[in-house]
């Protein structure tokens, strides 16, 4: 920790109060929540150790693109699991990651050694205008894990933001998102629609009683103008410690149905999870 630096394990920050708590089954383990919701685990010893299933199923895209450094951008950044998970197993990587909370991110620069993080870099702004600023065909992975106050901003679900990421990303690059949804999946329906909009391949990774509306729960949705890894990906997930279940082709239309994508004039609001759940 830096010379100086406050020591308190809370923090305000733009969205409520920020807390870290030590994981008392792995030394040097932190879990960040945002006003008791867990936004992101860390472990600083092992950075290639992801805890939250739905961060090993971004894990596990991320493991099947072509190998070498990537360059990737991150839109929302807590703790910056996925750019230290990065780091670690592609060496060489150049990541920048968009934040709106400045707040959030001085905290956890300050107690989760950010700038340790081999060539990342934080700009404080929102995604679209994040996005807006890279040029064209500049990024390999497009990474989307943005919450506020426990859900989406619903401006980046959008067909116009989706197309935007889709300029900003190098031929054969792959965009993935982190989305929650309840029963119904009636907002997860909708972004995959918008994906399907500009994406040629799309693929749904999700715990088998999310997807059948049993419970509150991450989908993470993954595409690319490339044909994805599905059967590396079908493998890994139906080998995890919690599988989880890929859905493509003409089960995903099936599961998408008549739900119309989200644009700009007709935006959707992103649900936020019941008191029980986590993010």
């Amino acid at each position: 920790m830096p010379r100086g630096a406050r020591t308190s394990n809370q923090r305000q920050v733009r969205f409520g109060t920020a807390e870290l708590m030590r994981d008392l089954d792995r030394p040097n383990s932190w879990l960040l929540s945002v006003d008791g919701v867990a936004q992101s685990h860390v472990d600083l010893d092992d950075p290639t150790y992801l805890d939250f299933d739905y961060v090993r199923r971004i894990g596990d895209v991320i493991d099947c693109l072509p190998d070498g450094p990537l360059r990737a951008l991150h839109i929302g950044g807590g703790a910056c699991t996925l750019p230290r998970y990065i780091a670690a197993r592609r060496p060489g990587s150049s990541q920048l990651v968009f934040d709106v909370d400045a707040e959030l991110i001085e905290f956890v620069r300050e107690r989760l050694d950010l700038r340790g993080v081999p060539r990342l870099r934080v700009r404080i702004t929102d995604g679209r205008t994040g996005v807006a600023s890279r040029p064209d065909a500049s990024a390999d992975l497009v990474v989307l894990d943005a919450f506020e106050r426990a859900a989406m901003p619903g401006g980046l679900a959008t067909l116009e933001f989706t197309r935007d990421v889709a300029r900003v990303l190098r031929p054969g690059g792959t965009y993935v998102v982190n989305i929650s949804d309840g029963p119904g999946l009636r907002f997860a329906r909708r972004v995959v629609a918008t994906a399907a909009e500009v994406f040629d391949s799309v693929l749904l990774l999700a715990d088998p009683g999310v997807l059948r509306g049993r419970r509150f729960g991450n989908l993470v949705l993954a595409a690319s103008a490339a044909e994805l890894p599905v059967a590396e990906l079908t493998r890994r997930a139906a080998s995890a410690v919690f599988r989880a279940r890929l859905v493509t082709g003409a089960d995903l239309r099936s599961l998408v149905g008549r739900a119309e994508p989200i644009t700009d004039a007709a935006p959707a609001a992103a649900p936020t999870p019941p008191d029980s759940a986590f993010t």
